[in-house]
């Protein structure tokens, strides 16, 4: 967290001053900051990209984090103590943040990025499960404990090792009793948005945000500066014209499809390509970042896409593209299959989030024909 010290007398003076009278309606934007008495308004964390989540900052270290505009927490400084006169909505967070349930496993990487394993102390995720080798290993030599998935933890192991705090993903309001049973064990929670960033950068913008709570801002500065300049390296690809279709298909035989407005969507844009349902999901006012349809609305939409690329980060790689008939055999028609331009990402790819650069690279080699480097993408023979 930021440095800012001040001196005795003028943290006096502040004190005196903002208790004379009640707090003020919204000091400056939208968002009411002034959330105590006790509590200066300094700055705000400068995002270029992610609007998810907020940061204000406050004198003697306090910091308020705003998640979906809605959810508020108050990062209280190592020795520190939190305002009496606190707005109840905001959940307190007591620094240092050294041993958290980690359940969006999307945000491990975030993490590994700033060099910050240390303070993971569970995981949702067991080790045959992680493909990122620092947390797979850390699981397996027990420095980071398995404590159940999101929707059944281990409440006991969780309280037993002193957990200070859980990061979950949005499924964690499927069962919503998991949520109000952490918090009423005094676990506070926070939950990931950072994949319903519309922007690339803005789902990676998000490592500043654990990086302020594990107390690792430098580093998740450079972490982040680090995939700019990925990003960066590519520049503004050429437009090759080439229409891509990403999905996979749900074991009920449907197909799930990005919205327009999602970052996957805009990597493909980046890389120099045009996702084929550039208006799906332009009059749907749900949070979802995907949209699920049947194989022949999908086949009417995506049949002549020039490439087509499987995501197989929810139901496992494909071998080949019988592997992928397997599925549907109408796909045997796509233009895509039958101009041998069909593509699977690797199972690492949702939780590499802080590879997002690499991962327009392999888009804009794989409709390039440099094929050589990819690292997350694969042809399907």
């Amino acid at each position: 967290m930021k440095k800012r010290r001040m001196t005795a007398l003028l943290s006096a003076v502040l004190l005196l001053l903002t208790a004379c009278g009640p707090a003020e309606e919204g000091s400056g934007g939208e968002r009411n900051r002034d959330i105590s008495r006790e509590l200066e308004y300094e700055d705000s964390m400068e995002l270029s990209y992610a609007e998810k989540f907020s940061v204000d900052y406050y004198t003697g270290g306090f910091a308020l984090v705003t998640i979906d505009d809605s959810e508020r927490y108050l990062v209280v400084p190592e020795g520190g103590s939190c305002p009496e006169d606190l707005d109840e909505d905001i959940t307190v967070l007591y620094q240092p943040l050294d041993r958290i349930y980690l359940v969006a496993s999307a945000v491990m990487d975030m993490f590994i990025s700033m060099d910050a394993l240390d303070v993971i102390r569970f995981t949702g995720t067991k080790a045959d499960s992680w493909y990122l080798e620092e947390a797979k290993e850390a699981v397996e030599e027990g420095k980071i404990l398995y404590a159940g998935n999101y929707s059944a933890p281990d409440y006991e192991q969780i309280l037993a090792e002193g957990c200070n705090l859980a990061i979950e993903n949005t499924m964690v309001y499927h069962t919503p009793e998991v949520k109000e049973q952490l918090e009423k064990f005094g676990i506070p929670v926070i939950v990931d948005y950072s994949s319903y960033e519309a922007e690339p950068l803005g789902r990676t913008e998000w490592v500043k945000l654990y990086g302020l709570l594990a107390g690792r801002e430098e580093e998740a500065e450079e972490a982040f500066a680090r995939q700019q300049n990925a990003f960066a390296a590519i520049g503004d690809a050429e437009d090759t014209g080439k229409t891509v279709a990403f999905f996979y298909i749900t074991s009920s035989g449907e197909v799930n499809v990005r919205k327009a407005s999602d970052y996957l969507p805009k990597m493909i844009e980046l890389a120099g390509g045009h996702y084929i349902f550039s208006d799906l999901g332009a009059e749907d006012d749900t949070a979802s970042a995907t949209v699920n349809m049947q194989m022949e609305e999908f086949y009417a939409g995506a049949k002549d896409a020039d490439y087509i690329i499987y995501n197989s980060t929810v139901d496992g790689e494909l071998s080949s593209v019988e592997d992928l008939f397997g599925k549907s055999g109408l796909l045997k028609n796509f233009r895509a299959v039958q101009e041998g331009h069909v593509y699977c990402t690797t199972r690492d790819l949702y939780q590499s989030s802080m590879e997002l650069g690499t991962m327009i690279a392999d888009i804009h080699g794989m409709l390039n024909g440099e094929e050589e480097s990819l690292t997350y993408l694969y042809r399907l023979e």
